[in-house]
């Protein structure tokens, strides 16, 4: 039997529009950080060398916000690394930048131009620590590093800040004991490879391309980094304090292996940053970006997966700014 249902006469009608049109209103008064206008204008974003995981994130990030934000134009700019990184958002030259927690404090602990102006974002991803030898090499400690040649990264980069307190920690001076070589991730692996290095320093996120592609190609291992090392580098003092010990799984480069074991080594985590002088109303924009788009930007740069609301205000040594504030609260359970 059908049913018939009965006819809405036009004052209803209206009603139930006006209805559709306030709660439509709400909805998009609930997504849209305070009803606002998207944010429009130019932003330069600080990111890293070109096979490491900082330009990979940064790359992705901005079609993010691209989609979120259509009429913000995002500069991409390559670096060295964390110090650049910072040493740009600090003096201006750059809007926001991914840099590592022990960057950022050792800046602040030097008076760095700028430190006092600086404001955390959200923390991302951690870092692990790689010393990276070929497979058949006779280094078993970074003890063994000394009379090698060892790229220890690109001048200022995180790599280098942390490398040369790795190597001080054994009892090596980083200008004197070993060659050093001022080698990244972009030519590390291919100098590795070719012969031209004994080992090679990296922190990034797991796993970097750059070494994914080095294992398809050639065997390698990396050099253990136990707890008790972690603890003899945190009696450097200020600047050590955030780093702390932690299992690096092997699988992300060991094709085919899922249970590949793992390696004791640093981690360290990564603040993305900005300045205290930007606009409060950009930044929690740019914010809801990066938690909203975690699972997009995960599919391609696994880190990413971690980015996690419960944990992104945690953006130590750095307060937070005003804007991710707003956004972090509005968002509160």
């Amino acid at each position: 039997m059908s049913r018939v249902f009965p006819r809405v006469g036009g004052r209803w009608a209206l009603r139930g529009a006006a209805v559709g049109v306030v709660v439509l209103g709400l909805l998009l008064w609930w997504l849209l950080p305070l009803g606002e206008t998207p944010p429009s204008g130019t932003i330069t974003f600080s990111t890293g060398t070109p096979r490491g995981v900082y330009q990979k994130y940064g790359t992705l990030l901005r079609t993010e916000l691209g989609k979120d934000m259509p009429d913000l134009a995002v500069r991409l700019v390559t670096s060295d690394g964390s110090q650049q990184n910072i040493a740009r958002v600090a003096a201006g030259e750059a809007d926001f930048a991914i840099a590592a927690a022990d960057a950022v404090e050792t800046y602040q602990l030097d008076d760095g131009k700028g430190a006092d102006g600086l404001r955390g974002v959200a923390r991302l991803y951690d870092d692990y620590v790689h010393l990276v030898v070929p497979l058949g090499s006779d280094i078993e400690s970074v003890a063994d590093l000394k009379g090698k040649r060892v790229a220890i990264g690109l001048p200022r980069s995180g790599v280098r800040l942390i490398a040369e307190r790795v190597l001080r920690t054994a009892g090596i001076s980083p200008q004197e004991d070993i060659t050093p070589l001022p080698d990244g991730i972009d030519t590390g692996p291919d100098r590795l490879r070719n012969g031209d290095l004994d080992a090679f320093f990296w922190s990034g996120g797991l796993p970097t391309d750059g070494l994914r592609e080095l294992s398809e190609t050639f065997d390698f291992r990396l050099v253990p980094l136990d707890a008790d090392f972690v603890t003899r580098l945190h009696r450097q003092g200020p600047g050590t304090l955030y780093y702390r010990a932690t299992n690096m799984p092997l699988s992300p480069y060991r094709p085919g292996q899922r249970e590949a074991g793992t390696v004791p080594t640093i981690a360290v985590s990564n603040v993305l940053i900005t300045r205290e002088d930007v606009d409060p109303a950009l930044i929690e924009w740019v914010t809801r970006t990066v938690l909203d788009s975690r699972d997009g930007i995960g599919r391609h740069v696994h880190p990413a997966q971690l980015v996690d609301l419960r944990t992104a205000i945690y953006t130590d040594p750095l307060p937070l700014h005003d804007g991710a504030r707003r956004y972090y609260r509005s968002v509160k359970p």
